[in-house]
């Protein structure tokens, strides 16, 4: 198997170079389903992404409840890639990179709690006279 060069995306131009793109991102995805935070927030915006129709009473209410579980699934992505870097350098323990690891939990945990938070105000809202 003949790897890639790792500069070759550099080269590309125009509609060769969002092909190969979005090839890395679909990579990335199935990368991402391996781990199981992803794939069970994934699973879980199967199901809210089409509630955010039925509870969101506005435009603007449909994208922040559709917003907020994007964020969710893009932070834990992005921690994950924190992790796999992390992991790749060594499996000994460090300081720095228990705090990389760590601060990439916290962010997942606060893109958690602003889903929650506005899925349950907007919730709130609709279903009873609060707000």
């Amino acid at each position: 198997m003949q790897l890639e060069d790792p500069l070759a995306q550099k080269s590309r131009h125009g509609i060769n170079r969002i092909l190969h793109a979005t090839g890395y991102s679909i990579q990335g995805l199935k990368s991402g389903w391996k781990e199981t935070a992803f794939r069970q927030e994934a699973i879980l915006s199967f199901f809210l992404l089409p509630g955010a129709f039925f509870l969101g009473q506005s435009a603007l209410e449909i994208i922040v409840l559709t917003g907020s579980v994007f964020l969710v699934l893009i932070v834990e992505l992005l921690n994950t890639g924190v992790e796999s870097a992390i992991d790749r350098m060594g499996p000994e323990w460090h300081a720095f990179s228990k705090r990389a690891k760590d601060v990439g939990s916290a962010a997942v945990l606060l893109s958690l709690l602003f889903c929650v938070l506005t899925w349950s105000l907007i919730a709130l809202a609709r279903f009873t006279d609060f707000l």
